[in-house]
């Protein structure tokens, strides 16, 4: 078993029964919904979903697991997703599925977020991984060029065949930043949401409480803490 799969496996024994839990999307949390579903159909649990993404969603509805949309509940108890790459801190970036701007509504509105990752996953500072913008269409050009100018060598998320631009599922697009390191996070993020036609950023920044980890077929919390399902 391939270690995101045993991590998103893990993570849905985190769950408890009567609560509102947030899905997320990605590979790794693909695998958490599937477990998920498997614990729902065999212990017969009772939750309430909100997803981070149209796809997600999809993914849990066709399992058995109706969702809910987030103005229907009052609270969330629990989000689990995916993360792109996250430092000791528990700041990271996500967005490489194109889900940011769902995934950071969803997480800020939940009692607790618990991020799920490959070790690989983990650096000393932001930035490897590139940073995801979602922006409006009107203005994007300029706001790219702007980027240009600042130093943050932007690039169109295109479609996979790269015919199109990437649309989100609020039918934005997403300039992707390569700056390889960001030392000052809380300030790149302050000033790129000052943007006008900026929606949201990537970086997430002291919204997780911790990070479920998998390496070497090995779950564990990054505090070093072993994992345990009991």
């Amino acid at each position: 078993m391939e270690d995101k799969a045993r991590v998103g496996q893990a993570a849905a024994t985190l769950v408890e029964d009567h609560t509102t839990v947030g899905i997320g999307s990605g590979s790794t949390a693909q695998y958490f919904i599937k477990a998920l579903a498997e614990r729902v159909k065999t212990e017969n649990l009772t939750l309430t979903l909100v997803a981070t993404s149209e796809e997600s969603k999809q993914l849990a509805e066709s399992l058995g697991m109706p969702v809910s949309s987030l103005a229907t509940v009052d609270h969330i108890d629990l989000t689990i997703d995916g993360v792109d790459e996250f430092t000791d801190d528990n700041d990271g970036i996500k967005g490489g599925g194109g889900c940011l701007l769902e995934e950071k509504i969803v997480a800020i509105n939940s009692n607790r977020v618990i991020w799920l990752a490959e070790e690989r996953k983990h650096v000393d500072t932001l930035g490897q991984f590139p940073l995801p913008v979602e922006v409006i269409k009107n203005g994007s050009e300029q706001l790219k060029q702007r980027f240009e100018v600042a130093g943050y060598k932007p690039t169109w998320r295109m479609v996979d065949d790269a015919s199109e631009r990437f649309r989100t599922d609020n039918d934005n697009y997403i300039l992707d930043l390569h700056l390889e390191t960001i030392d000052q996070p809380h300030e790149l993020a302050e000033s790129l949401i000052r943007e006008v036609g900026v929606v949201e950023t990537g970086l997430f920044l002291g919204i997780t409480d911790r990070v479920l980890l998998a390496h070497d077929g090995q779950v564990y919390w990054n505090d070093g803490e072993p994992f345990s399902d009991n």
